[in-house]
């Protein structure tokens, strides 16, 4: 089989000479050839199969020790000009990088097969759905994408259809940390990425493509791709309003975006449906709303902290048609993770007899892939062409003290400036240490392919006369007492919050006016069935004026830090806000 699209072919037939596979295959995204894949996966032992009657159709894959997550310091951004892809990511020239890694390429698929993976990010029919292609010499990664996007057969007719797509070309290679790259040049549509076999740096079409690309991408069309949940809250009244929500990873995007109302609000009839935990693109509608679908169609999301507990949703969806990534093995081969209340681990992550000396049974950012289709709050709606229209827009991070449970931005611009200025404690889901305070912004540090300046310039072109964009706000589940717990109970009852955002977009609950934004008033909350002392929701809700002028301070000399690119409207905001705070 190859394609219609004469610049598929000519670019498939160059990659194969020079990586040299033994064969190659194109991907129709068929179950006979998923059983084929699998079947061959579970001979190499790259799958090993669980629990048949626990969980069927179900596999465990485990990397490498030093393959386990995002590399940040190997990722690049290859533009012509250093500048365009700003301070927020690591530059090389285009010529550099192509050089450099087409000589890891050289005949690193020798004896082994070349997958060609034609894919759509988003509902196959859906104007604002985007294609690519990704050759790769991992059938993991072939079994993954299958489950994350429309791969195969329709993929390939759309790009047949438009004549674009943008091109990723991915080999495990050797799996040697020091000849891992991730190489993304948006100014080619075009994702090379070598030496890793983890989720976000070989399933091109997740962070590199929906993000990085299409991120650059979106803002010379005229849209947002955002590193956003995206939930829909139903109401007694029938009434769905969508939300989307961008957090750094590992603070609760998941748990929020699959949340499961408290008792009370059950027995009322609110309802929460799940479009997206992890990506969002949106545009503006002919009415000047804006309209967002989820380019993925699966969720690859982080396994430790899972439970019936934090997520009942994610839970129900894990016992069959699942992959899963790096997690520890009971005796009965069920698949196992710090968090779970039953099972005990024997072999850990890495296949060893479990001993707690080698530290966690299952690696701290192991994963699951399964389709977004298995979770009971998946809603038909996450197949709409034209996608939802949003009411709100949340940013969030983990932060212990300072920052309060929610305030509402006044404005757009205010909005982005406390998107912008977004922080959050560092977790395991990328390398490096755990638990350092670190600004990013939209929650996209590691994945805006461009220059956050002109990213945040973008983001301001949105307030157009006739827009009716929706309300921004900022919530952090993470803030500690004096005794080191958490004062918000969180999980379901963060509920509770987007109520008080929902009555907001509608006109119909009350505010505090501070500098940072508008509070609720402690009776503005539903706290019917919490056990939350008023002294304790007052403190969630506190405005710590001192504490407030350092942090945006610190915000204004964060801006200062892009140079000439840094919007002035934006520095006014913040300059606007430091005198309020004064």
């Amino acid at each position: 089989m190859s394609s219609q699209l004469a610049a598929l072919n000519d670019w498939v037939h160059a990659v194969a000479r020079l990586t040299q596979p033994e064969q190659i295959h194109w991907c129709d995204g068929s179950d006979e050839e998923n059983t084929e894949l699998t079947e061959l996966m579970l001979a190499t032992g790259d799958f090993v199969k669980l629990n048949e009657k626990t969980h069927p159709n179900c596999y465990l894959h485990r990397s490498s020790p030093s393959d386990v997550a995002r590399v940040e310091h190997l990722t690049f951004v290859c533009t012509n000009r250093e500048v365009d892809a700003g301070p927020n990511n690591h530059w090389m020239g285009p010529t550099e990088a192509h050089a450099k890694m087409d000589a890891l390429y050289a005949g690193c698929m020798r004896g082994r097969t070349m997958y060609v993976v034609p894919y759509c990010m988003g509902p196959i029919e859906s104007p604002l759905a985007r294609c690519g292609v990704e050759i790769t010499d991992s059938p993991y990664v072939v079994a993954n994408m299958r489950i994350m996007t429309r791969m195969g057969a329709a993929a390939q007719a759309r790009i047949e259809r438009e004549g674009s797509f943008i091109k990723g070309l991915h080999s495990i290679g050797d799996l040697n940390p020091d000849r891992r790259f991730i190489m993304h040049f948006p100014e080619e549509l075009t994702i090379k990425s070598f030496g890793s076999g983890y989720g976000g740096n070989a399933l091109l079409g997740k962070k590199c493509h929906a993000l990085r690309i299409a991120s650059y991408q979106a803002r010379s069309e005229g849209w947002l791709a955002e590193h956003m949940l995206i939930v829909g809250i139903e109401t007694p009244k029938g009434e769905t309003h969508y939300v989307a929500a961008a957090f750094p990873s590992a603070c609760g995007k998941t748990n929020l975006a699959m949340l499961i109302p408290p008792e009370g609000y059950r027995q009322d009839g609110w309802k929460v449906w799940t479009i997206g935990d992890d990506i969002c693109w949106m545009r503006p509608g002919a009415d000047g709303r804006l309209y967002a679908i989820n380019p993925e169609s699966g969720f690859f999301g982080v396994a430790p902290g899972t439970s019936t507990k934090t997520n009942a949703n994610a839970m129900a969806m894990l016992n069959k048609d699942a992959i899963f990534t790096n997690v520890a093995v009971t005796a009965d081969n069920q698949p196992w993770w710090e968090g779970l209340s039953e099972g005990v681990p024997v072999l850990d992550w890495q296949g060893r007899p479990y001993d707690k000396a080698h530290g966690p049974a299952a690696h701290p950012n192991s994963r699951f892939t399964v389709s977004a289709k298995s979770c009971p709050s998946y809603t038909p709606r996450s197949e709409d062409p034209q996608g939802v229209p949003l009411s709100a827009i949340v940013f969030g991070g983990r932060r212990e003290s300072l920052v309060p449970l929610v305030f509402e931005a006044r404005d757009w611009t205010h909005g982005v400036l406390v998107g912008a200025a977004m922080a959050s404690e560092t977790t395991a889901a990328a390398t490096g240490a755990v638990g350092v305070v670190r600004r990013d912004s939209m929650a996209m540090k590691p994945f805006c392919g461009y220059n956050f300046g002109d990213y945040f310039k973008h983001w301001l072109s949105f307030d157009q006369p006739g827009a009716k964009l929706p309300k921004i706000f900022h919530v952090n589940w993470f803030r500690k007492g004096g005794d080191g717990k958490f004062m918000w109970p969180g999980f379901g009852d963060n509920l509770r919050v987007l109520e008080w955002m929902l009555k907001r977009v509608e006109g119909s609950a009350g505010a505090v006016e501070t500098p940072i934004g508008h509070l609720p008033n402690a009776a503005d909350l539903n706290t019917n069935g919490l056990s939350l002392p008023e002294s304790q929701l007052q403190q969630l809700l506190h405005v710590d004026r001192d504490g407030w002028y350092e942090e945006l301070t610190a915000i204004g000399d964060y801006l200062a830090g892009y140079g000439d690119q840094a919007p002035p409207n934006l520095e006014a905001e913040q300059r606007r806000i430091v005198a309020a705070l004064a």
